[in-house]
């Protein structure tokens, strides 16, 4: 079964031929205008896929995902509290295999335009600090919704978490897949699985 970051294909409608370009919403919210943009880097990397192949969508998305998620405090959080222990190469190291596995999964999926609809909600939902935003997956048969959960960092928004079918949080579940890995290894052991991972859906 297909997974992204340790998702199953079944909880993420929104991956790979079932993935949907952004319907452009307007809103002046930063948050929201920031997975605007996000989406917008996905769509142009789409209508390019065949002539790009894998590496080249990777490539062309890698500054993308690097403006528009917090791979930081995401990699920390799906962590847990194991990480402030870590070292800062560990840290270091497992930051650059947990960024090389977002971008690979995106590159890896997002593979092609079939026409449909993906809907950014202009308004915005208030969670402590941060806000979400929501939106939808429009595709032949079927609504999926999900949203995003961003936090400032450096003066922008940036995104912390996916809520996949509008609930599920990324992050909670890849903190649950990273604990055995963590427990039997340490950050060693989960750096190397993050990065075969990667490999693989980089045909490697």
């Amino acid at each position: 079964m297909l997974k992204f970051l340790g998702m199953p294909l079944a909880a993420m409608l929104l991956l790979g031929a079932f993935f949907t370009p952004a319907a452009r919403a307007d809103s002046s919210d930063p948050a929201v205008a920031q997975v605007q943009g996000f989406y917008d880097a996905l769509l142009d990397s789409m209508k390019h896929a065949k002539e790009l192949g894998v590496q080249g969508r990777y490539d062309r998305l890698k500054p993308a995902v690097e403006a528009s998620f917090d791979l930081r405090d995401m990699a920390a959080l799906a962590v847990g509290p194991g990480w402030a222990a870590m070292s800062a190469s560990d840290q270091d190291a497992l930051l650059a295999a947990f960024e090389r596995l977002t971008v690979a999964n995106y590159a890896k999926n997002f593979d092609g335009y079939g026409g449909e609809k993906f809907v950014v909600d202009p308004a915005t939902t208030p969670r402590g600090g941060d806000l979400v935003v929501q939106s939808k997956l429009v595709a032949p048969g079927q609504t999926v919704p999900f949203g995003y959960r961003l936090r400032q960092s450096g003066g922008s928004w940036k995104i912390l978490d996916i809520y996949l079918n509008g609930t599920i949080s990324q992050l909670a579940v890849q903190r649950s897949e990273f604990g055995a890995t963590l427990s039997a290894g340490g950050a060693p052991a989960l750096t190397r699985k993050l990065n075969a991972q990667a490999d693989k859906l980089m045909g490697g």
